[in-house]
């Protein structure tokens, strides 16, 4: 009978990080084979078993073991630190199964067991540091060409990829630091925040953030994980941060528009992303180079807090030992969890839209009930110039050029931490445009000024809602938006809005209900809501722009108004909303639209469409919500 082989990554070795599975997985085994160093440190969990320990670089022969005795019917525990699949022992116990030509089906039964890389534990410690695109790789030289891992290195920094090192140098292998450290600095900033962690979660865990230029000032060996953050990275607080994008986007109601949770940050959740500056009454984050060489932290410090003495690095290297902690010795370094941070509910305002024409719309807007509608967004002012750069312009230099030409910057390139923005991001401004509320015919001049004022570099896309989502760059939102206005464009904040949907009245024959719809516009357009809102408004009983279909429909019929609530506009299951009110006198529309808006925006879910709302508080203004029947639907011939 074929045995098992169970190829376990336990962490760093401190029980608090070996997960349930790891230490179920031990217990389970009849044999555990590792370096010695890794059996020392789970000992406790070992006790009564049979186990094969070898020294430093026989991982083949600790492979080609636990093979024979699989098949000779035991169950075998191969151990890592780390990941068993990161630069541990996983891909080498295949390459031994594979010459012996095994097959899953019949063979030996293999299972890897997860465990916490150096790369999490060790960006757990920095505070956030691999929060977008980020690439492993090992310096190590011992299994992987020089050249190529140099090509690797080159292409990661490039790309702009946060950069975790592993093996980073050993006793006799000390230039390819070095020589990494160079490759950086013709793509990066001197100035990019680099963190450097020793025996993460370890009795002598050290920490510190420094930065790529000052890295190798710092005691680096093979217990060492280095992360190298991309251009966005930040030091704060002695913390090292990476925002999740590059773009900061914002729309006409708001510095940062509050988007949905894929589109950037919220001021309430991650202040440290928005501008930080006497005016907001917050502390603007030290220059990154004020806590360079900064220890943040050791074991000892956190416990009893003692000074923790840097150590040398290790003489030799084991290449599958560890997931890119290193051999351990007495210093050895380990891992640790990341944890998601909270977010806080964001205060939600309303935002008017201002007193707008239903047709003809007028150059400028007003205040509506709930708040201003002027443009407020935040402009960088001029950066410090950064070091003087080499006669040849690098990489970095050049996109930093770039960026600075397009944002309208003077001077040398961004400096790291710029006094508006925390995080260097490209400044987006979004907002939707169309003729009028009712008006639906652009004219020929309107075009020209929407496409002069978009450039080269913006884009305009048209939505189902008869309107342009337009997107650009600029410095100067107020320009932009003063003279599209000027044009007589409409133009609406997007993203988690309420955008009020008029037909257009049968070219205003059947205009009796404009009134209405203009007041709903100014008081509730652009009003924050848990998601975007569409309020569909149609003149007649037609409905020929299918208000029924929206989250709330107004239809306006024998001058009276037809209420619906609760469409669901996408999906297979896409239905229209339900007719709750029939014949709703004119002078009570408004107010019965505006208090179902205001309970939506108080006591909806973050991101819980409105049809969902609907189903789940089952009433709303004395109006009940009524299940919609399931089908089902069969699969299409085709298999789409």
């Amino acid at each position: 009978m074929a045995g098992k082989l169970l190829i376990i990554g336990f962490g760093p070795g401190d029980e608090a990080h070996i997960t349930k599975r790891a230490r179920e997985a031990i217990s389970e085994s009849e044999v555990i084979i590792g370096y010695n160093t890794y059996v020392d440190l789970i000992r406790s969990l070992i006790d009564g078993k049979q186990v094969v320990r070898t020294g430093m670089t026989e991982e083949v022969s600790r492979a080609q073991e636990a093979v024979r005795q699989a098949e000779a019917g035991r169950k075998v525990a191969v151990i890592s630190s780390g990941d068993a699949g990161v630069y541990g022992m996983a891909g080498l116990v295949y390459e031994v199964l594979i010459e012996k030509g095994w097959k899953p089906s019949d063979g030996v039964e293999v299972e890897i067991v997860p465990g916490i890389s150096a790369i999490n534990s060790c960006a757990s410690l920095l505070g956030a540091p691999v929060m977008h695109d980020a690439c492993t790789i090992s310096l190590s030289d011992h299994l992987t060409p020089w050249d190529l891992i140099r090509r690797r290195v080159e292409a990661a920094a490039s790309a702009d990829f946060v950069i975790a090192l592993y093996n980073p140098r050993s006793g006799r292998r000390t230039r390819q630091i070095v020589e990494t450290q160079q490759i950086l600095l013709k793509h990066r900033s001197p100035d990019t925040p680099v963190g450097i962690v020793k025996s993460a979660y370890r009795d002598r865990e050290h920490v510190v953030l420094t930065t790529l230029a000052e890295m190798l000032e710092h005691d680096i060996g093979m217990l060492t994980t280095v992360i190298i953050g991309n251009s966005a990275t930040r030091n704060y607080e002695g913390l090292m941060i990476t925002p999740r994008g590059y773009q900061r986007k914002y729309t006409l109601d708001s510095d940062i528009q509050p988007l949905r949770p894929h589109e950037r940050l919220r001021r309430e959740a991650e202040p440290w992303a928005l501008e930080q500056d006497e005016e907001t009454g917050t502390e603007a984050a030290p220059a990154l180079g004020e806590q360079s060489g900064a220890v943040l932290r050791s074991a000892e410090e956190r416990e009893a807090g003692s000074a923790v003495l840097p150590s040398f690095f290790d003489e030799d290297e084991d290449e599958y030992g560890d997931d890119g902690y290193g051999e351990y010795s007495p210093e050895a370094e380990g891992t640790g969890t990341t944890d998601d941070y909270d977010r806080e509910d964001s205060t939600v305002r309303i935002l008017a839209a201002g007193t707008r024409s239903a047709y003809d719309t007028p150059a400028s807007s007003g205040a509506g009930e709930y708040g201003d509608s002027a443009v407020a967004v935040a402009v960088r002012p001029p950066a410090a110039p950064a070091q003087a750069a080499a006669s040849v312009p690098t990489a970095f230099e050049l996109a930093e050029e770039a960026l600075r030409l397009v944002t309208g910057e003077p001077g040398g390139p961004v400096a790291s931490a710029s006094p508006s923005g925390f995080f260097r991001q490209q400044a987006i401004l979004e907002f939707a445009v169309s003729p009028g509320l009712a008006n639906k015919n652009l004219t020929a001049k309107q075009l020209m000024v929407l496409a002069d004022a978009v450039g080269d570099t913006g884009t305009m896309e048209y939505t189902p809602h008869h309107q342009l989502l337009v997107k650009l760059r600029t410095d100067d939102p107020d320009s932009v938006t003063k003279r599209l206005r000027g044009e007589g464009l409409l133009l609406a904040p997007v993203g988690d809005v309420v955008q009020i949907k008029a037909c257009d009245f049968c070219n205003m024959d059947k205009g009796d209900a404009v009134p209405y719809a203009e007041e709903l516009h100014d008081l509730l357009g652009g009003a924050t809501v848990p998601k975007e809102m569409k309020i569909g408004f149609n003149g007649c009983g037609m409905a020929c722009y299918g208000a029924v279909k929206e989250d709330i429909g107004i239809v306006y019929r024998r001058e009276k108004f037809d209420l619906f609530l609760g469409g669901k506009t996408v999906g297979r299951n896409a239905h229209a909303a339900q007719p709750v009110a029939e014949g709703i006198e004119p002078d009570k529309l408004v107010e019965t639209i505006e208090r179902i808006v205001a309970r939506y925006r108080n006591e909806g879910h973050p991101n819980e469409r409105f049809h969902k709302f609907f189903a789940r508080v089952k009433e709303l203004e004395g109006y009940r919500h009524r299940e919609v029947p399931a089908f089902q639907i069969e699969n299409a011939l085709c298999g789409d």
